[in-house]
């Protein structure tokens, strides 16, 4: 991450005691992330104070480096192993907001209560390729376009012989997601309402959609991602970029 780094910014009264090393402040980001702890709580950890970290955090989101860290994750495990892109999965997931903030709903799932949803698209192997944000009350086939074109990392064109399939389960059950599946040169696997019922009972049928499911709970293991306490959402998104960087550095490791 550290050629990712922008530079020192400049002091306005030219010198100041030494700044906190980006090592300590990204071990302290880190732990927010992985604990879901309060900025405040690393004052007591002596990794690095809260006012550095918060504030480096900042800095560092505002420059883009959790997005590039995920991008330069996502380049090296397609080096390494290789992007599945033959099979994707999307789905969204909806984590509490007690802070409110922008980009909050009524989530339907929790009495009203402010919330958040996530929707996320993965390869084949359930390694997080896209995700956005938007309010719990937002159906989640109204932010398939935004996924499908915030790719972190740019996606090959299919060919008739190199299909890429789009697995969606019965909440995409309209005619905006296969037209959008169209438009942008899915095979979609769509199953209604009824019918995905009855595809559990075929035994020897391949399980493809699963992995989206896997990378949400992969995500949620991050503890500030469990429930958003970011009011801003540029700040939660960061997070977000960071895990899952994270995840698919961990894609490169062998095993």
């Amino acid at each position: 991450m550290a050629p990712l780094l922008p530079p020192r910014p400049a002091h306005p009264l030219g010198c100041h005691r030494s700044r906190v090393t980006d090592r300590s402040a990204m071990d302290a980001i880190f732990f927010v992330l992985r604990t879901g702890c309060q900025w405040n709580a690393l004052n007591d950890t002596g990794i690095c104070s809260s006012s550095s970290a918060h504030r480096r955090f900042q800095e560092w989101g505002d420059a883009g480096v959790f997005e590039a860290f995920w991008q330069e994750g996502l380049l090296a495990y397609d080096a390494v192993k290789g992007i599945d892109w033959t099979w994707l999965s999307l789905d969204g997931a909806m984590v509490k907001a007690p802070l409110v903030g922008e980009k909050t709903g009524p989530n339907p799932t929790d009495r009203g209560k402010k919330g958040v949803k996530r929707s996320v698209l993965t390869d084949a192997r359930g390694t997080p390729i896209s995700m956005v944000i938007a309010g719990a009350n937002r159906n989640d086939h109204l932010l398939m376009h935004d996924t499908l074109d915030g790719l972190a990392v740019a996606r090959p064109k299919p060919t008739p012989r190199r299909k890429q399939h789009l697995c969606l389960d019965k909440g995409y059950d309209y005619a905006e997601p296969r037209r959008l599946a169209a438009d942008f040169g899915f095979t979609l696997h769509l199953r209604t309402r009824g019918e995905e019922v009855q595809a559990k009972r075929h035994p020897k049928g391949k399980a493809r959609r699963w992995v989206v499911e896997a990378a949400h709970s992969c995500t949620n293991r991050f503890r500030a991602l469990l429930i958003r306490w970011n009011k801003k959402p540029q700040n939660y998104l960061a997070l977000i970029h960071f895990a899952c960087g994270i995840i698919a550095w961990r894609q490169c490791l062998p095993g």
